[in-house]
């Protein structure tokens, strides 16, 4: 049980971390500088084209020599932020390009600033349309971080190898191991099922914002 609640917690910052880096980096390559651009795609490259078990190592081993020394925990959480990053940036831009650009220029019409178009107008409908494959990728951002087992991060992997190195009851061991890590896969899904509800299933919040962002005296019009 400790191992889950801590495979829950560092699967869920990690999440939160990786898809806020995501957006960013996405948001970057859309609307980005090109020297920044070009900054977003050799991080997104580097990242995509290595184990992310190399990746936790990297942060793990690799950053004492520099100075920085991390817990296994915390190296495991910057990696897995990182590598989830790298991988929803392009979901997101995929999202982003699927705007048709006669939407963006007709939020810019209406009154919204560059900000306010990229938020209401952007963002929400390029993430209805990733969000099948974005769901996806954190489901295999939570099994794969079991592989963070291997520089003694807390999570469920490593609880079930210490269970088994004390029983040597490797079946039933990893059966309940395995067990679990299901029971996670439903739990995030279902709770990924429920944030499209809130977020697709409701009004559009650009309808009202649009409408509120008309000059005083136009006649308000919806989007």
């Amino acid at each position: 049980m400790d191992g889950t609640i801590n495979t829950i917690l560092l699967s869920g910052q990690g999440i939160v971390i990786g898809l806020a880096i995501g957006l960013a980096v996405a948001i970057i390559r859309v609307e980005g500088p090109r020297w920044l651009d070009r900054i977003a795609v050799a991080y997104i490259e580097i990242i995509r084209n290595t184990p992310l078990l190399v990746q936790v190592f990297l942060f793990f081993f690799g950053l004492p020599y520099i100075g920085l020394r991390l817990s296994a925990d915390t190296s495991a959480i910057i990696a897995i932020s990182f590598n989830l990053g790298a991988y929803s940036a392009e979901i997101f831009r995929a999202g982003f390009l699927a705007i048709p650009k006669s939407q963006i220029e007709a939020g810019l019409a209406l009154g919204l600033t560059r900000l306010q178009t990229i938020r209401y107008v952007v963002i929400v409908p390029a993430l209805k349309v990733v969000f099948p494959a974005l769901t996806g990728q954190l489901t295999l951002t939570l099994l794969g971080s079991s592989v963070v087992c291997a520089i003694s991060a807390s999570e469920l992997t490593l609880a079930a190898s210490k269970v088994e190195s004390l029983t040597f009851r490797s079946l039933e061991t990893f059966l309940v191991a395995g067990a679990i890590y299901v029971t996670l896969t439903f739990v995030f899904r279902f709770t990924y099922w429920l944030i499209s509800l809130w977020l697709f299933h409701r009004k559009d919040p650009a309808r009202f914002q649009i409408a509120g962002a008309l000059p005083h005296g136009q006649e308000r019009v919806e989007a």
